[in-house]
């Protein structure tokens, strides 16, 4: 499935030749492929620089079908799973210190690099991660991105007793579960009136739930705005202790519109959230399995990836929504 205009909003089927892996890559028979909200922001074009025609998809597991020249650490029969980060220099400062999710030469799956929503993808061996055991394909998908960001996000937030999530999605879900087994408290927050998702965040463990617009019924010591909603921002910071943060999670956000400084004052914080580390994947997969986090999933079929991208715009999807290259369509 391939976007083939910037902005068309609508994805195309087409048939191509089976990738071949080149020295350093892996060729991957994909199983399953989370749909991401940045794949929305993609197909939209409210990303810029996205390399058209590409295949979406960042939330890739598969198997390890062929290994190009000089790949060491994975083999053929391997599963994997492929994230958003897909490529960088390994030579700048941000590369040099940790920090390669700024790095300005950083590429990205399913936005300069061809992605999941087909039945085979190519990747940089560097950036394929063991699955573990624990986690069927479609259940492992959205621990790839909702879960990779989400976790970094979680850990900017700093460690707070009370966790405010505003927007109660695919990371949110995750995230609201790692708090949980933590001992934190987690207030959700949703669409006014969306009582479904209320409900379903405080069956994941949610202390309190309510409209994005209500108050919390205590302060909260950082909240994590997952939301592409700029307004949301001060509205989170209108509900935090001093020296509490605001984390901006998402790739793409509505403007932040202007705020009395009173909100910010008192050394609150507001900070944004960019890409992931390889290092990140590495210690969430692991605290993944130890949780263990469940997933919640709706399945779609590779061609139904439309009708996929439209019910999350809608806010139709509870949890994550995964393409499956094969099958019919199935709640999860």
């Amino acid at each position: 499935m391939v976007l083939t205009r910037a902005g068309n909003g609508t994805l195309e089927s087409c048939e191509r030749e089976k990738p071949v892996a080149l020295p350093g890559e892996i060729l991957v028979k994909i199983h399953a492929c989370g749909v991401c909200r940045t794949d929305l922001h993609i197909v939209s074009g409210e990303l810029p620089d996205a390399q058209i025609p590409i295949v979406p998809g960042h939330e890739i597991v598969g198997t390890v079908e062929a290994v190009g020249d000089g790949v060491r650490a994975l083999a053929v029969g391997d599963r994997v799973g492929i994230p958003w980060l897909g490529y960088c220099c390994d030579a700048c400062q941000y590369c040099k210190t940790g920090r390669e999710n700024l790095c300005a030469e950083a590429r990205f799956t399913g936005y300069q690099l061809d992605g999941g929503y087909a039945d085979y993808t190519v990747v940089d061996a560097r950036y394929a991660f063991t699955i573990p055991d624990a986690y069927s394909d479609v259940d492992a998908a959205p621990l790839l991105c909702a879960g990779l960001i989400g976790y970094r996000s979680y850990r900017m937030a700093g460690d707070g007793r009370r966790l405010g999530l505003y927007g109660f999605g695919a990371a949110a879900h995750i995230l609201a579960q790692v708090a949980a087994y933590e001992g934190r408290e987690v207030y959700a927050f949703t669409s006014p009136g969306d009582h479904k998702k209320q409900a379903f965040a405080r069956g994941l463990g949610a202390v309190w739930a309510g409209d994005s617009t209500a108050a919390p019924p205590e302060p909260l010591d950082a909240a994590i705005v997952f939301a592409p909603v700029g307004p949301l921002v001060p509205e989170a910071l209108s509900h935090l202790v001093p020296g509490g943060t605001v984390v901006c999670a998402g790739i793409h956000m509505s403007d932040i519109p202007a705020f009395p400084y009173h909100l910010l004052w008192q050394e609150r914080v507001i900070r944004s959230v960019a890409n992931l580390t390889r290092q990140d994947a590495r210690q969430f997969l692991a605290l993944a399995a130890r949780v263990p986090i469940k997933t919640s999933v709706a399945r779609y079929p590779l061609a139904d990836a439309n009708r996929a991208l439209d019910d999350l715009r809608s806010g139709r999807v509870e949890g994550a929504a995964v393409l499956i290259p094969e099958g019919p369509a199935e709640a999860g």
